[in-house]
């Protein structure tokens, strides 16, 4: 599995398992919940069970690689963003108020600053009056950072 990771996401993963896995293997379904909650994942209670079930119970740190692997697979974000967008926008037209897109990510969620917005809206070239084609920039929001930040 250590093929389909970068070193540096590897050492991070292993660093959040045997934080809370301390006996070396996630035994529970609490400890696999934290842990993948931990790296940024967002897996359902009901895919956390069946992950621990397909693994016996217990999960070594090679069986949790495996997991991540299938998950990260599964789990598509800008995707799943989009999708919320759509559902706020009964209309179908794509597009969002730069005033309500700045509202909603100081409110939702993590609410991030409004330094973190301004940053965000520069790099996605959104300006505070425009009307915003959400699809465009989520794909430009959950853009990996570069390196040279």
């Amino acid at each position: 599995m250590a093929r389909y990771f970068k070193e540096q996401d590897i050492d991070e993963f292993r660093e959040c398992f045997y934080l809370f896995a301390r006996s070396g293997q996630i035994k529970s379904l609490d400890e696999l919940t934290v842990i993948m909650r931990s790296l940024g994942l967002s897996p359902t209670i009901s895919e956390l069970a069946g992950y621990l079930k397909q693994k016996g119970g217990k999960m070594s740190f090679a069986d949790f690689l495996e997991v991540m692997h299938v998950h990260s697979r599964s789990e598509d974000l800008p995707r799943e963003v989009v999708n919320a967008f759509k559902a706020a926008d009964p209309q179908g037209k794509g597009v969002i108020s730069a005033k309500q897109l700045r509202i909603m990510l100081q409110t939702w969620g993590e609410c991030l600053s409004t330094k973190e917005i301004d940053r965000i809206f520069r790099e996605a070239n959104v300006h505070n009056n425009s009307m915003v084609r959400y699809e465009d920039f989520v794909k430009i929001a959950c853009a990996p950072i570069p390196d040279y930040y």
